[in-house]
């Protein structure tokens, strides 16, 4: 049957294995020529599409609760979501969590995502105190940073390539409040939101929408978001549903001029230089959640999202150009994110360096990959590297350039029997 990512592009002519029990996963690892773990479907690119499936979901137990460390064990298939809805009313939050909550435990390992408190917390896998990893050739083997420490480096941030992640055990931060104390910083210009990003640092959390159509003297201008857990020990929490896109829109709906009001409107919306709210969980980590099936609002052709990071000497110089190159575009994206990062981990694969990274969404259309290309260009010219989770028509040249450690990772998918068994359209497409 066909299936797609959350971008909806591409699509593939899958065969879906499904398995039970760990023993059914070894036996059709040995069966299969190739194969790639599949969980919620929310990588935005080709990195869990492949001919055969192996679907995760259905591995959804909660396994143990370790009160006095925090440290909560669950199988890979359980998604933070669900998580949230059993710990936050006994005043626990995830320590590091990405933009949304509808991710298996396996798949935040596989993608090592992170967040809006990655300069404080880093990645994921800085919460993992170990998993468990199923091998080409059926065996199980507990992976940590002083245990198998060559696998853990290697599957955080390896996009399902090293094996199947069975269990996991993640430590979980206590809170008191289901709420968050925020604080809106409205700049006119990139150089006020990069002033904003560096004088209030010391929240845990932070993260700028930024209006990337904008031009000359308002290049850059943003609304940056800080944040940290209020004290009114309210933990009530409810998960929010809210509205479900019931079909893909019209191709020609999105488009330079619907979104250049988008962005004017959403801008303008906050009148004061700062100002002080307090949001939910959901609204200020999930703000898209609550929206079911928003990936439809890009038509049926999809989109995809463009996601790089550029090392912090050159983040400012970089994002000047690249704002400048996509306002000029007009191909905006209303979904533009800029963050904040703290220094990079000993992953091979995992994304975030010490500097700042954009994100942003663009349908897709026959010219915009000549685009990307030519941001690429400037990613690769500063040093950055773009997010194999995001990602889906990056060249093999300038990913690798991007990650000095690819051939660490090369070396051991070979030596292990990886490279045979486990494979993506992603990693046939850079050779990983």
């Amino acid at each position: 049957m066909a299936y797609e990512s959350w971008g909806m592009y591409p699509k593939i002519q899958s065969k879906v294995i499904a398995c039970s029990t760990f023993t059914q996963i070894k036996d059709q690892i040995n069966a299969s020529s190739s194969l790639i773990p599949y969980g919620n479907g929310r990588s935005y690119g080709d990195s869990a599409l492949s001919e055969n499936l192996l679907p995760m979901r259905r591995f959804d137990r909660f396994l143990n609760f370790d009160e006095k460390r925090a440290l909560l064990e669950v199988e890979s298939g359980v998604l933070l979501s669900e998580i949230l809805e059993s710990f936050v009313p006994r005043g626990y939050f995830l320590k590091v969590t990405p933009g949304t909550k509808l991710i298996t435990v396996g798949g935040a390992i596989a993608s090592d995502i992170h967040g809006k408190n990655h300069h404080v917390e880093g990645c994921f896998s800085e919460c993992v105190e170990s998993f468990e990893l199923m091998l080409p050739n059926g065996e199980i083997v507990t992976c940590s940073k002083t245990q198998n420490r060559e696998l853990f480096l290697a599957t955080c941030g390896g996009m399902g390539l090293t094996g199947v992640i069975l269990k996991a055990s993640i430590y979980l931060k206590e809170i008191n409040s289901q709420y968050i104390d925020q604080i809106t910083i409205k700049s006119r210009n990139l150089k006020e939101s990069f002033e904003a990003f560096e004088k209030y640092s010391d929240y845990p959390y932070s993260v700028a929408w930024i209006d990337c159509l904008a031009k000359g003297e308002d290049l850059g201008r943003s609304l940056l978001m800080m944040g940290d857990f209020s004290q009114d020990g309210d933990l009530d929490y409810v998960a929010k549903r809210g509205p479900t896109i019931p079909f893909n829109f019209p191709s020609f709906a999105l488009n330079n001029w619907s979104v250049r009001a988008f962005n004017f409107l959403y801008y303008n919306r906050v009148k004061e230089k700062i100002s002080k709210q307090k949001v939910g969980i959901d609204s200020f980590f999930y703000p898209l959640d609550a929206i079911s099936h928003w990936n439809r609002i890009y038509g049926k052709n999809g989109f995809t999202q463009y996601q790089f990071i550029l090392p912090k000497e050159s983040s400012y110089e970089g994002l000047q150009e690249i704002l400048g190159l996509i306002a000029e575009s007009g191909k905006g994206s209303f979904l533009a994110v800029l963050k904040l990062y703290g220094k990079a981990n000993e992953n091979y694969l995992s994304f975030p360096i010490e500097g700042y990274s954009l994100a942003l969404d663009f349908k897709i259309e026959p010219d915009l990959f000549a685009l990307l290309d030519r941001l690429d260009e400037v990613v690769d010219r500063l040093g950055g590297r773009i997010y194999l989770t995001k990602d889906v028509r990056v060249s093999k040249e300038v990913f690798e350039r991007g990650y000095p450690q690819i051939e660490k990772f090369r070396k051991l998918r070979k030596e292990q029997g990886m490279q045979e068994k486990f494979q993506s359209l992603q990693s046939r497409r850079l050779g990983l």
